[in-house]
Protein backbone atom coordinates (compact mmCIF):
# COMPACT_ATOMS: atom_id res chain seq x y z
CA UNK A 1 0.00 0.00 0.00
CA UNK A 2 0.91 3.56 -0.62
CA UNK A 3 1.70 6.12 2.04
CA UNK A 4 -1.15 8.38 2.74
CA UNK A 5 1.68 11.09 3.43
CA UNK A 6 4.93 11.95 1.49
CA UNK A 7 7.15 14.76 1.89
CA UNK A 8 8.97 15.89 -1.53
CA UNK A 9 11.56 17.66 -1.82
CA UNK A 10 11.49 20.45 -5.13
CA UNK A 11 12.14 22.60 -7.00
CA UNK A 12 9.60 24.76 -8.81
CA UNK A 13 11.39 24.86 -12.40
CA UNK A 14 12.58 21.44 -12.16
CA UNK A 15 11.51 18.88 -14.89
CA UNK A 16 12.30 15.82 -12.69
CA UNK A 17 10.62 17.25 -9.78
CA UNK A 18 7.64 18.69 -12.20
CA UNK A 19 7.01 14.54 -13.22
CA UNK A 20 6.41 13.72 -9.55
CA UNK A 21 4.35 16.65 -8.91
CA UNK A 22 2.35 15.61 -12.02
CA UNK A 23 1.71 12.33 -11.41
CA UNK A 24 0.75 12.71 -7.23
CA UNK A 25 -1.72 15.32 -9.00
CA UNK A 26 -3.57 12.68 -11.58
CA UNK A 27 -3.92 10.29 -8.71
CA UNK A 28 -4.89 12.82 -6.10
CA UNK A 29 -2.09 11.78 -3.51
CA UNK A 30 -1.43 14.63 -1.61
CA UNK A 31 1.73 15.52 -0.48
CA UNK A 32 4.25 17.86 1.67
CA UNK A 33 6.96 20.12 -0.32
CA UNK A 34 10.50 21.22 0.72
CA UNK A 35 12.44 23.46 -1.93
CA UNK A 36 15.59 22.90 -2.72
CA UNK A 37 17.89 25.40 -4.64
CA UNK A 38 19.05 23.61 -8.20
CA UNK A 39 22.03 26.24 -8.60
CA UNK A 40 23.29 26.49 -4.74
CA UNK A 41 23.76 22.68 -3.64
CA UNK A 42 25.77 23.90 -0.18
CA UNK A 43 23.00 22.18 1.96
CA UNK A 44 22.14 18.91 0.20
CA UNK A 45 24.54 16.59 2.27
CA UNK A 46 22.69 18.10 5.68
CA UNK A 47 19.04 17.75 3.86
CA UNK A 48 19.40 14.90 1.92
CA UNK A 49 22.03 12.76 3.28
CA UNK A 50 20.80 9.12 3.88
CA UNK A 51 17.89 9.86 2.00
CA UNK A 52 18.95 9.92 -2.06
CA UNK A 53 22.27 8.42 -3.19
CA UNK A 54 23.27 11.26 -5.44
CA UNK A 55 21.50 14.18 -3.16
CA UNK A 56 19.58 15.22 -6.25
CA UNK A 57 15.90 16.48 -5.98
CA UNK A 58 13.26 15.01 -6.32
CA UNK A 59 13.60 12.88 -3.81
CA UNK A 60 10.58 11.81 -1.61
CA UNK A 61 10.03 10.67 2.18
CA UNK A 62 7.72 8.26 3.03
CA UNK A 63 5.08 8.59 6.20
CA UNK A 64 7.21 5.60 7.15
CA UNK A 65 10.38 6.99 6.83
CA UNK A 66 11.38 5.11 3.93
CA UNK A 67 13.30 7.42 1.10
CA UNK A 68 13.30 7.28 -2.71
CA UNK A 69 15.80 9.32 -4.95
CA UNK A 70 15.82 9.52 -8.93
CA UNK A 71 12.89 10.67 -10.70
CA UNK A 72 12.10 7.78 -12.49
CA UNK A 73 11.90 5.48 -9.46
CA UNK A 74 9.68 7.57 -7.85
CA UNK A 75 7.14 7.50 -10.87
CA UNK A 76 7.53 3.82 -11.09
CA UNK A 77 7.07 3.72 -7.18
CA UNK A 78 3.31 5.62 -7.29
CA UNK A 79 2.81 4.29 -10.73
CA UNK A 80 2.53 0.72 -9.82
CA UNK A 81 -0.73 -0.66 -10.25
CA UNK A 82 -2.04 2.59 -11.71
CA UNK A 83 -3.62 2.77 -15.56
CA UNK A 84 -0.23 4.62 -15.84
CA UNK A 85 1.83 1.56 -15.94
CA UNK A 86 0.21 -1.10 -18.45
CA UNK A 87 -0.64 -4.62 -17.49
CA UNK A 88 0.76 -6.13 -20.50
CA UNK A 89 4.65 -7.01 -20.21
CA UNK A 90 5.68 -5.79 -23.36
CA UNK A 91 4.06 -2.47 -23.10
CA UNK A 92 5.23 -2.08 -19.25
CA UNK A 93 8.89 -2.19 -20.74
CA UNK A 94 8.30 -0.02 -23.76
CA UNK A 95 7.04 2.28 -20.93
CA UNK A 96 10.62 1.70 -19.32
CA UNK A 97 11.93 1.95 -22.62
CA UNK A 98 11.15 5.69 -23.72
CA UNK A 99 11.87 6.72 -19.58
CA UNK A 100 15.40 5.39 -20.24
CA UNK A 101 15.23 7.22 -23.59
CA UNK A 102 14.11 10.18 -21.38
CA UNK A 103 17.36 10.21 -18.84
CA UNK A 104 19.97 9.22 -21.71
CA UNK A 105 19.15 11.30 -24.64
CA UNK A 106 16.31 13.91 -24.29
CA UNK A 107 16.81 15.30 -20.46
CA UNK A 108 20.85 15.85 -21.21
CA UNK A 109 20.14 17.89 -23.73
CA UNK A 110 16.78 19.60 -23.44
CA UNK A 111 16.61 20.08 -19.88
CA UNK A 112 20.57 21.31 -19.99
CA UNK A 113 20.11 23.92 -22.52
CA UNK A 114 17.13 25.25 -21.16
CA UNK A 115 19.50 25.26 -17.58
CA UNK A 116 21.82 26.91 -19.23
CA UNK A 117 19.99 29.68 -21.16
CA UNK A 118 17.25 30.28 -18.28
CA UNK A 119 19.95 30.82 -15.57
CA UNK A 120 22.02 32.95 -17.79
CA UNK A 121 24.62 30.79 -18.54
CA UNK A 122 24.60 29.77 -22.45
CA UNK A 123 28.02 32.18 -22.90
CA UNK A 124 29.46 30.05 -20.16
CA UNK A 125 28.74 26.78 -22.09
CA UNK A 126 29.08 28.47 -25.92
CA UNK A 127 31.42 25.53 -27.03
CA UNK A 128 29.09 22.96 -25.79
CA UNK A 129 25.81 24.82 -27.32
CA UNK A 130 25.26 23.25 -30.91
CA UNK A 131 26.12 20.08 -29.49
CA UNK A 132 23.86 19.72 -27.09
CA UNK A 133 21.24 21.37 -29.53
CA UNK A 134 21.94 19.03 -31.79
CA UNK A 135 21.63 16.16 -29.58
CA UNK A 136 18.19 17.84 -28.16
CA UNK A 137 16.81 18.28 -32.05
CA UNK A 138 17.67 14.40 -31.94
CA UNK A 139 15.86 13.27 -29.17
CA UNK A 140 12.58 15.64 -30.60
CA UNK A 141 12.70 13.73 -34.01
CA UNK A 142 12.53 10.26 -32.39
CA UNK A 143 9.60 11.21 -30.16
CA UNK A 144 7.89 12.87 -33.57
CA UNK A 145 8.09 9.74 -35.92
CA UNK A 146 7.04 7.86 -33.29
CA UNK A 147 4.26 10.08 -32.35
CA UNK A 148 2.92 10.11 -35.99
CA UNK A 149 1.67 7.07 -36.12
CA UNK A 150 -0.02 7.02 -32.44
CA UNK A 151 -1.59 8.96 -29.79
CA UNK A 152 0.62 8.12 -27.02
CA UNK A 153 4.21 6.92 -26.62
CA UNK A 154 2.86 3.39 -25.44
CA UNK A 155 -0.53 1.68 -25.96
CA UNK A 156 -3.67 3.95 -26.75
CA UNK A 157 -3.86 6.05 -23.11
CA UNK A 158 -1.32 7.71 -21.44
CA UNK A 159 1.20 6.42 -18.92
CA UNK A 160 4.49 6.90 -17.44
CA UNK A 161 6.56 7.07 -20.64
CA UNK A 162 4.53 10.15 -21.32
CA UNK A 163 4.57 11.99 -17.59
CA UNK A 164 8.23 11.29 -17.78
CA UNK A 165 8.61 12.70 -21.46
CA UNK A 166 5.98 15.35 -21.54
CA UNK A 167 8.14 17.44 -18.66
CA UNK A 168 11.12 18.82 -20.44
CA UNK A 169 9.47 18.56 -23.84
CA UNK A 170 6.42 21.06 -22.82
CA UNK A 171 8.74 23.75 -21.62
CA UNK A 172 11.83 22.59 -24.51
CA UNK A 173 11.02 26.49 -26.23
CA UNK A 174 12.62 27.75 -22.77
CA UNK A 175 15.94 26.48 -24.11
CA UNK A 176 15.72 27.91 -27.16
CA UNK A 177 14.07 24.95 -29.37
CA UNK A 178 11.36 25.06 -31.78
CA UNK A 179 8.99 22.87 -32.01
CA UNK A 180 7.23 24.24 -34.52
CA UNK A 181 8.10 21.66 -36.75
CA UNK A 182 7.27 18.87 -35.05
CA UNK A 183 3.15 18.87 -35.31
CA UNK A 184 2.91 15.34 -33.63
CA UNK A 185 4.74 16.37 -30.73
CA UNK A 186 2.65 19.69 -30.31
CA UNK A 187 -0.81 17.39 -30.48
CA UNK A 188 0.17 15.04 -28.27
CA UNK A 189 1.34 17.92 -25.48
CA UNK A 190 -2.31 18.96 -25.63
CA UNK A 191 -3.65 16.00 -25.13
CA UNK A 192 -1.42 15.73 -22.08
CA UNK A 193 -2.06 19.43 -20.76
CA UNK A 194 -5.95 18.09 -21.24
CA UNK A 195 -5.51 15.27 -18.89
CA UNK A 196 -8.20 15.71 -15.45
CA UNK A 197 -6.21 16.84 -12.83
CA UNK A 198 -3.37 18.71 -15.00
CA UNK A 199 -1.16 20.89 -13.25
CA UNK A 200 1.32 23.52 -14.51
CA UNK A 201 4.92 23.44 -14.25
Amino acid sequence: MLAASVLLYDNPVSGNCYKVRLLLAYLGIPYERRELSVEDRSNREDVLGGLSPALRVPTIVLDDGRSLGESGAILWYFGEGTRFVPEDPFERAQVLQWMFFEQYDHEPAIAVVRFWVTHGRADEFADRLPERMEAGYKALQAMERHLERRLYLVGDRLSLADIALYAYTHVAEEGGFDLEPYAAIRSWLGRVAAEPAHVPI
